[in-house]
């Protein structure tokens, strides 16, 4: 384990940046498909897991590419919320076609090769009552996964990204404002990990990505994502203290994130590393420092 000190990196040299960059749907998760296919190829102990997660982000990519992009809020609804600093999409809007959506995705997905429990939490999640889908879907939108119940929600989860990809790709970015703390512009939802880029216009900019609706959104760098401190941030890493991927930690409210540095690598995807650095979360967890990046397809782990 390797503690660093406090994000060297020049913070005030960053140049205004735009608040959000809206999602790509089919470009976003055929590139995490491919990414994930790299990294199972350099990870012997993941390497399964994360070629299963990288055949569901093919399927994802092509659902995406196939749906129309659902309904947005109303020009008045999407003004109110601007007005009230409130995100355009909430819970109710990404409900309306989502079953639509998670059905186009268990079609996708059966073909697929996939563990034996894995094939039978598909095929019951496919033959499943409305009311014991509609609770599956309730708790993804919640960001809720029960630990009993971890494998139907993956799925639920995979098309709820389609979803609400689709739903923000429609929105105009230069029209959301600053919603609050660790959440996303567009769709209220949280941060799987941050960001450190170049590719977005400015040296050194940092944006969160936004584990429901796959929005960047810009933060400050050296400030909490969970709760807005700028005081007690330290970060750790495995092993090297140049890592591309480090725990960004908050002494104020205990929390951890993930941040990875596209700057020094310029192939990291938020959802694909996330997966692929579980050791940093096992050491973390060691720790009394509690992780407060949000990933579906590490739920359970």
């Amino acid at each position: 384990m390797t503690t660093v000190k406090p994000d060297p990196s020049m913070i005030g040299g960053v140049a205004k940046v735009p608040l959000a960059r809206l999602p790509d749907p089919p470009a976003l998760f055929r590139t995490r498909s491919e990414r994930l296919v790299f990294l199972a190829g350099h990870n012997p102990n993941l390497g399964p897991y994360l070629r299963f997660l990288a055949a569901i982000c093919d399927a994802q990519a092509q659902v995406a590419a196939q749906l129309p992009a659902p309904d947005l809020p109303s020009a008045e609804r999407l003004q109110q919320a601007r007005s009230a600093a409130m995100p355009p999409l909430g819970p109710s809007d990404l409900r309306a076609g989502l079953a639509r959506t998670l059905d186009r995705l268990l079609e996708r997905l059966g073909p697929i090769d996939m563990p034996q429990p894995a094939r039978l939490t598909l095929d019951a999640l496919r033959d499943a009552t409305p009311s014991d889908r509609d609770w599956v879907l309730e708790n993804v939108l919640a960001g809720t996964i029960p630990a009993d119940s971890v494998a139907p929600h993956l799925f639920a989860a995979a098309a709820l990204q389609v979803h609400a990809a689709l739903a923000a790709s429609g929105l105009q970015a230069d029209r959301l404002v600053p919603v609050g703390i660790g959440t996303c512009p567009a769709c209220g939802g949280r941060p799987v990990a941050s960001l450190v880029t170049e590719n977005i216009g400015a040296e050194g900019a940092r944006y969160c990505s936004c584990a429901t609706c796959q929005t960047l959104w810009n933060e400050v760098r050296v400030k909490c994502t969970c709760c807005g401190s700028t005081k007690g941030i330290t970060y750790r890493s495995v092993e090297v203290e140049d890592a591309a991927v480090k725990a960004e930690i908050c002494r104020e409210c205990g929390k951890w994130v993930k941040i990875l540095y596209q700057n020094k690598n310029p192939t990291l995807e938020a959802v694909a590393d996330d997966v692929a650095s579980l050791g940093l979360d096992l050491m973390m967890r060691d720790t009394d420092w509690v992780r407060g990046g949000y990933n579906p397809f590490l739920a359970g782990y």
